[in-house]
């Protein structure tokens, strides 16, 4: 027997084996039913591992649903009416858009991503989204950004925005008070949207350390979370985002159970396919399932059933696994007869199987996320999961039901308006009782519709909200029924007595109050410390022991520094949130406890602690978002300055997170020198966020961005005299302009030195050689904010043209340095620009010292002189203004130059030595 006939024989007795075990497994599916199939095949898995049998390593299955026909639910609701009024909501989505896009206006809008996503949100709304007034506390649900006209026109029918609200879309100072925010943005619509998720990626992240934060007040004791939900409504073009999948992980090690993605698989981003060539839904499957997730397909609708069950060769199902995203788009651009062609004719077996069907029926095959039962089913198994988060992934066509010049183009995403002749077609495949005449008069001018609140549609949505606890999307701006005690002045008591004979960086000086502030009945417990992998750079490792970092699973491994008084110790109960190297969670662990008070009626205190260059830098995006969400807390920025952190280097140089700080509305930005100064500077921000006070609202609705230091320096003691309201506006003097000789006060030469956080030392030492060496006399300021003077400054600017009449108020910055003599010269351990933000607002002449450019590794004193930011290079600066103003002699700047080497690194001496925090 040659090899080839013996391979054939074998190959011929193999294959009756299988035929006989594949037709054994079909009457067990056809019999018993696809669960109990499952249960067998898991059941040989177990015992095909026990045994050593290799098996394929899966993480994609088929491109068919994850949840057989046979396995799925009842559908609960009246799927009649609920189509109903689902038509009237797209017409109304859409008509909000096309009235926006009327000449004389034309503020845009996005009409496709709503039109595709009904069904998903519509399935939820009506059995699944549970709003705040539920018992368990209401559901969190982030709503994908584009997709806002749909939940506009949800509200319009509830009855909770009229017409003059709709036509408000994306006016919203112009239309005030109907106007309505492009996008899920709550410091706009404060009542309305609870989460911002229009900047991608934002959503997805935040959503998951949003399910974190509710399982966090719930081991904590703070509140029970067990029945709350997080939704999260996101577009597969999204998941490219890096903060889209860069947090998985977090939700699957930690159990969470208690979110839900549900990605809309349109297969198309907003300027084409978003896997052309590829399979998009496969991929994300693979990422999910390889993350931890339970991962739920959704791609067919309940018409491929039949054609799916009649396939048993596996031909149907083999093409859809090889047809290509590009080509699933194309076919829904196109005909039913170009589908049977090019989809089901690429094999005949499959084009048998639509031999009986139209192409108008083939062309009526649809996804999986346009079929109420299909959505039902795949959202039920979700909230019945336990022991990890689940995403489900829902094929559905982009601008579905808006008509063939809609319907998975490429430019759908950008399409805002329709023609006469679109709306009417889409008029009537809505059902929508309009005449021809009333679009011809004025096809801008389309009306909305809504049958009345007394019809049964309407009477049947409503109620659906009643039982499941009110409209969404909505948010309690002040949801809070406790009230944080004012905080004892003990608490500061350790930051006003300085650091006596020992120095101590501000870090240090933070971090003591910090760990005071934990101590404190009735607030202590409301503090959330946040940190990546950093705590030993900060000293928050003293904390470990007591507060213990939070891990829902406890500590279950015997720790290799146990014996050790600073021990690492995880706790289901833990107060600190430990993300690890991971400022973009980070950022969002910070958002989800800062908005508690309003999303939980829990009011919680994040303390965000990072290493500085890795916070404005790297998230600003996400403390923008941050700031929209009207989130509270104190972001503290670690190891600030260009040349501070001695030895790291160029890229942890942080010599402008201030300066981006500042861009953000939401953030006030303080550079504080001292640990009194942080001290008051805290406790102000306590008060305005939860003190008792008839500020308003706005005022409270606000994060503390303060740099701290690892240089270590004596802290002094807060003066008797001490200048509060300057401390907490932007700028005190610490020290007045005298020589301490006993000329005349002003007949001196005199200077102004400003001087921000670590440079504060520099200079008054500069304020000393001055003095003696030259004989001038200079007063010292330390500037907490260049920020809060700027805004405060522009205040006043703009009110000139606000308030035409009135008598122009007078910047704090002009009312303190207004009336000094002499020029200014101002230096910080940041760019240039930070000083540089009041400079517009005074007269004298001013110069700006700045480590301008990128950093390097050096000694603190070499780095300072490089970038002639020190205490020498301000004498010099100094020296020189006065020159110009004819108050010393010409020679005398380039003469102090050459006394203090000027130019040679090494001569400098402004810093001090070690510091690790």
């Amino acid at each position: 027997m040659t090899q080839d006939t013996t391979s054939a024989s074998l190959r011929s007795t193999t294959d009756e084996e299988v035929d006989e075990w594949l037709e054994s497994w079909e009457g067990l599916v056809n019999v018993r039913g696809t669960l109990r199939a499952g249960e067998i095949m898991e059941a040989l898995r177990r015992r095909a591992a026990t045994n050593s049998v290799a098996q394929p390593k899966v993480t994609t299955t088929d491109y068919v649903n994850t949840i057989p026909a046979d396995q799925e639910p009842t559908y609960p609701g009246d799927e009649r009416i609920e189509r109903r009024y689902r038509k009237w909501l797209r017409w109304n989505a859409a008509m909000l858009v096309h009235r926006a896009q009327r000449p004389e206006i034309s503020v845009g809008g996005h009409i496709s991503t709503y039109a595709g996503a009904a069904t998903l949100y519509e399935i939820g709304f009506n059995n699944f989204f549970r709003g705040q007034d539920h018992p368990g506390g209401g559901d969190q649900v982030f709503f994908q950004g584009h997709a806002s006209p749909g939940m506009y026109a949800r509200a319009f029918l509830e009855g909770r925005l009229g017409e003059a609200d709709l036509d408000g879309f994306r006016q919203e100072v112009s239309r005030a008070p109907h106007g309505l925010s492009s996008y899920p943005h709550p410091r706009l619509m404060p009542e309305f949207w609870q989460f911002p998720t229009v900047s991608m990626g934002l959503g997805p992240i935040n959503a998951i350390y949003q399910a974190q934060m509710n399982r966090y007040l719930h081991h904590r004791g703070i509140k029970d979370t067990t029945d709350q939900r997080v939704w999260a409504f996101l577009g597969d073009g999204e998941m490219d985002e890096p903060e889209s999948r860069g947090a998985l992980q977090l939700a699957a090690n930690e159990g969470l159970d208690n979110l839900t993605f549900v990605i809309n698989c349109n297969l198309q981003r907003l300027d084409g396919p978003v896997r052309g060539n590829g399979k998009i839904v496969q991929e994300l499957e693979a990422t999910f399932t390889g993350a931890g997730w339970d991962v739920i397909k959704v791609l067919w609708g309940r018409e491929w059933d039949d054609l799916l069950a009649a396939d048993r060769t596996g031909e149907l199902v083999r093409i859809m696994n090889e047809t290509l995203d590009g080509d699933y788009q194309t076919f829904k651009a196109e005909s039913g007869g170009f589908i049977r062609d090019n989809f089901f004719g690429r094999s005949p077996v499959t084009k048998g199987l639509v031999e009986h069907l139209s192409d108008d029926d083939i062309w009526n095959l649809k996804r999986g996320g346009h079929d109420y039962h299909k959505v039902f089913a795949a959202y039920q198994r979700a909230v019945n999961t336990t022991g990890r988060p689940t995403v489900i992934l829902v094929q559905t066509v982009k601008g579905y039901g808006l008509g063939t010049s809609f319907e998975s183009r490429n430019a759908t995403h950008q399409m805002k308006k329709f023609t006469a002749a679109d709306v009417k077609a889409f008029r009537d495949r809505m059902d929508i009782p309009i005449s021809d005449k009333v679009i011809d008069d004025d096809p801008y001018a389309v009306p909305y519709y809504h049958p009345g609140t007394e019809t049964e549609e309407i009477q049947y949505l409503l109620e659906r909200r009643r039982e499941l606890g009110g409209f969404l999307p909505a948010r309690k701006p002040e949801n809070s029924k406790v009230t944080l005690p004012a905080v004892s002045d003990k608490v500061f008591a350790q930051t006003k007595k300085g650091s006596g004979q020992q120095q101590a960086a501000t870090t240090m000086a933070f971090v003591r109050l910090l760990k005071d502030l934990m101590r404190e009945k009735g607030l202590g417990e409301r503090i959330v410390p946040i940190i990546p992998d950093e705590a030993r750079t900060f000293g928050i490792d003293a904390f470990f022991p007591t507060a213990k970092i939070y891990n829902p699973n406890g500590q279950n491994y015997l720790a290799v520094d146990r014996e050790l008084f600073l021990s690492y110790k995880e706790a289901t109960s833990g107060q600190l949130l430990h993300v690890g190297i991971n400022e973009a969670g980070a950022a969002a662990g910070f958002t989800a406890a800062g908005t508690a008070y309003s999303t939980h009626g829990e009011p919680m205190i994040p303390i965000y602690v990072f290493y500085s260059m890795f916070g404005f830098q790297r998230t600003g995006d996400a403390f923008w978002a941050a700031g929209d969400q009207m989130t509270r807390g104190f972001i503290i920025g670690a190891t600030a300055g260009r040349t501070t952190l001695t030895g790291e280097g160029l890229q942890h140089a942080d010599g402008h997170s201030p300066v981006l700080a500042a861009t953000n509305p939401a953030v006030r930005v303080y550079d504080p020198a001292y640990g009194y100064e942080i001290g008051h500077i805290v406790r102000d921000g306590l008060h305005r966020m939860y003190g008792e006070h008839d500020l308003g609202e706005d005022v409270r609705n606000v994060m503390y961005y303060l740099t701290v230091y690892n240089e270590p320096m004596l802290q002094p003691p807060e003066p008797d005299d001490v200048d509060v309201e300057g401390i907490l506006r932007g700028i005190h003097r610490i020290a007045e302009a005298g020589s301490g000789a006993e000329a005349e006060p002003g007949s001196r030469p005199q200077a102004q030195l400003l001087a921000s956080g670590v440079a504060v030392p520099w200079a008054l030492e500069a304020r000393e050689l001055l003095a003696a060496d030259w004989g001038v006399d200079a007063a010292v300021w330390s500037v907490t904010s260049w920020a809060q003077l700027r805004r405060d400054a522009l205040e006043v600017e703009a009110a000139k043209l606000h308030e035409v009449e009135a008598e122009p108020r007078v910047p704090y910055v002009r009312q303190r340095l207004g009336a000094e003599a002499g020029p200014i010269v101002a230096t910080s351990d940041f760019d240039s620009t930070q000083p540089d933000l009041i400079r517009p607002f005074l007269s004298h002449d001013f110069a700006t010292l700045g480590a301008d450019g990128f950093g390097f590794s050096d000694t603190r004193a070499a780095a300072r002189r490089h970038f002639k930011i020190d205490a020498h290079s301000m004498v010099v600066r100094t020296l020189q203004l006065l020159a110009e103003r004819g108050e010393v002699d010409p020679g005398t700047p380039a003469e102090a130059a050459r006394r203090y080497r000027l130019t040679d690194v090494n001569a400098g001496t402004s810093g001090t030595a070690g510091g690790d925090s």
